[in-house]
């Protein structure tokens, strides 16, 4: 998988140089090719460079962060974005960014939390590429199984299923997933099984336990676990908050 690029917005130039130097480009397959302090610079740099992720400020001069993803969208839709926020009550936008395979992270930043939230959006990434080539003739390999896990994910899946079904080599595959993708094979199970999760919350009502197992834990403890560790709060919390929302 090419190297991901990043364009950098914020008008405090401490920021910037935090997201450069504190968290590990490299080692998540990305390179910072610019970097703009308000929103009409970002638009002009967003068309000149054609970043794959904008890693964007709300609060900034000129044009505010959203506004200029507005824009920004109409002549690049592919493109993502990153918001990164002061206040935390921007969190009732969250489910809104997330559809667009967008994220927001708040200030100050969590670079851990900020690394699964770039490879959350890796995955985003590969699969909308994946639909738009799915009328090719021939498919690679890491389509296939995706669709694959998509389709068995309430089984029991690991990398030792996908090698008996797919006829190829456990470490080939994983190394599939790094190369194709650019995450490793739990963590892209991982997301698209809290995916349905999510979806699963908001628009059923089944209970919890039921939720755990159509989205392939079979413990529902372990289900709460990870989905607390992906997002913040557990799954009742989740639906809670969706429907306060909603009232």
């Amino acid at each position: 998988m090419k190297k991901l690029r990043i364009l950098l917005v914020d008008d405090e130039i401490m920021i910037r140089e935090g997201f450069k130097r504190l968290f590990d480009w490299e080692a998540h397959d990305c390179q910072v090719v610019g970097e703009a302090a308000d929103g009409m610079e970002a638009l002009a740099k967003i068309d000149s460079l054609k970043p794959d992720i904008a890693i964007m400020d709300i609060n900034i001069p000129i044009m505010n962060g959203l506004k200029v993803i507005q824009m920004a969208r109409l002549k690049h839709p592919d493109m993502a974005f990153v918001i990164v926020s002061g206040y935390d009550d921007f969190s009732y936008c969250r489910e809104a960014l997330r559809l667009q395979i967008t994220d927001y992270i708040l200030k100050p930043v969590n670079y851990e939390e900020f690394g699964t939230c770039i490879d959350n959006l890796k995955i985003a990434l590969f699969q909308r590429q994946s639909s738009k080539q799915e009328t090719q003739q021939e498919e690679r390999p890491i389509h296939g199984i995706t669709r694959y896990l998509q389709e068995h994910l309430t089984e029991e899946i690991s990398l030792s299923v996908l090698a008996e079904e797919f006829h190829l080599n456990p470490q080939y595959i994983s190394q599939l997933f790094k190369t194709e993708i650019g995450v490793g094979f739990l963590a892209y199970l991982t997301n698209i099984r809290m995916e349905r999760a999510k979806k699963l919350l908001l628009t059923t009502n089944l209970s919890i336990a039921e939720v755990s197992e159509q989205s392939g834990y079979a413990d529902y403890r372990v289900f709460t676990k990870v989905f607390k560790k992906s997002e913040g709060i557990t799954p009742s919390q989740y639906r809670r908050d969706f429907l306060e929302k909603e009232q």
